[in-house]
């Protein structure tokens, strides 16, 4: 029998106590009368959830368009849940870590898992440094690149990491190859209700995504993404992500249709050409298109910095195409509300 969101499954605990239906409200009251704001956030979402409404209304990140408030069936959280459950292995009375904010998908997702799948679950503060307790054990969590990163020394408290919310860079995922945890990828969006998609990061040489039980994929004439997902939404959902197919289930991620740079009828990838540099300019940057007269369009290199000053010797692995023909630097760049880099804000305050 399919488990639904309306029940807590028996194994179910949250900071070190198994809690009933109607005792997990008063634990939700309590966070939002008492708690710090990120246990409030959890209150907030807890009374959500344990309501007798079917649908769930959450908020986008902002990375790829306006931030937006969706709604989402509670039934699809549970069937996401199970989902990443049946991938993951994950048995009832396992440890889980909440790191996320849950205000946002990712975070109402692992506290969904939990109450879902029985797990044991523990939150601490959402920060970039998050304090992972390392007397014991914890079997899955879910982090965002940066926390991962500030977090490797204590990383050997988790058997199963998996990271999203943006691009795992090449220094990062070279930094996990010694790691006995096993640390994933993971391809998603809201509209999905996180991740569809997981691709394992260390101990391996794979760059190719495997959806989850149940989901299945195609491409579009664009080449883009097409996700088939029918216990989490009725109908397809079309991305702006450009791939390589490999079956209907794996693929590789090559960028988005709405960042290529056509440059003398060759499309560039600016998340490809920033992979190649990320070891080499310190700061954030970004790549992305200027009108040429020549070539229609040719790639642009901005830098987070006081100054558009850059070695040459950064771009000896990008071809003569790759290579960026401007550069230009902003103090600070644009982000949305949850931190990610917002390129067109940014290239508008440029142009300011």
């Amino acid at each position: 029998m399919t488990p639904t969101f309306n029940k807590i499954h028996n194994r179910f605990k949250l900071n070190g106590n198994y809690f009933s239906f109607d005792s997990l409200k008063e634990v939700a009251y309590s966070y939002i009368k008492e708690g710090e704001t990120f246990e409030q956030e959890i209150g907030v979402f807890l009374l959500d959830w344990l309501d007798d409404n079917e649908f769930l209304s959450v908020n986008t990140s902002g990375s790829t368009g306006q931030p937006k408030s969706i709604t989402l069936s509670k039934q699809a959280m549970v069937n996401s849940a199970i989902a990443t459950g049946d991938y993951f292995n994950l048995k009832p009375g396992n440890t889980a870590l909440l790191c996320l904010p849950a205000s946002y998908i990712a975070g109402k997702m692992m506290l969904v898992r939990a109450l879902i799948l029985g797990l044991e679950i523990d939150n601490v503060q959402p920060t970039t440094t998050p304090k992972i307790n390392q007397n014991k054990h914890y079997g899955f969590c879910a982090m965002i690149p940066a926390q991962a990163e500030k977090s490797l020394d204590q990383l050997d408290a988790i058997k199963t990491l998996i990271v999203g919310g943006a691009q795992v860079s090449k220094a990062l995922k070279q930094q996990f190859s010694g790691l006995k945890t096993q640390v994933f990828e993971t391809y998603g969006m809201t509209e999905t209700i996180t991740h569809i998609a997981v691709k394992q990061i260390n101990n391996t040489t794979t760059n190719i995504f495997t959806t989850l039980p149940g989901i299945t994929i195609s491409q579009n004439k664009k080449e883009c993404l097409v996700i088939d997902a029918p216990q989490l939404t009725a109908n397809q959902i079309i991305t702006n992500d450009v791939v390589k197919l490999h079956s209907n289930t794996t693929f590789e991620w090559l960028g988005r249709i709405d960042n290529v740079i056509n440059s003398g009828g060759v499309k560039l990838f600016p998340e490809q050409i920033e992979a190649k540099l990320q070891s080499k300019i310190k700061g954030r940057f970004f790549i992305t298109a200027q009108k040429d007269d020549t070539f229609g369009e040719v790639p642009v290199l901005v830098l987070e910095a006081k100054d558009n000053q850059v070695n040459p010797d950064t771009f000896t692995d990008l071809s003569n195409i790759q290579t960026p023909k401007v550069i230009l630097a902003i103090n600070a760049f644009a982000e949305t509300s949850s931190g990610k880099v917002n390129r067109l804000k940014t290239m508008q305050l440029l142009k300011k």
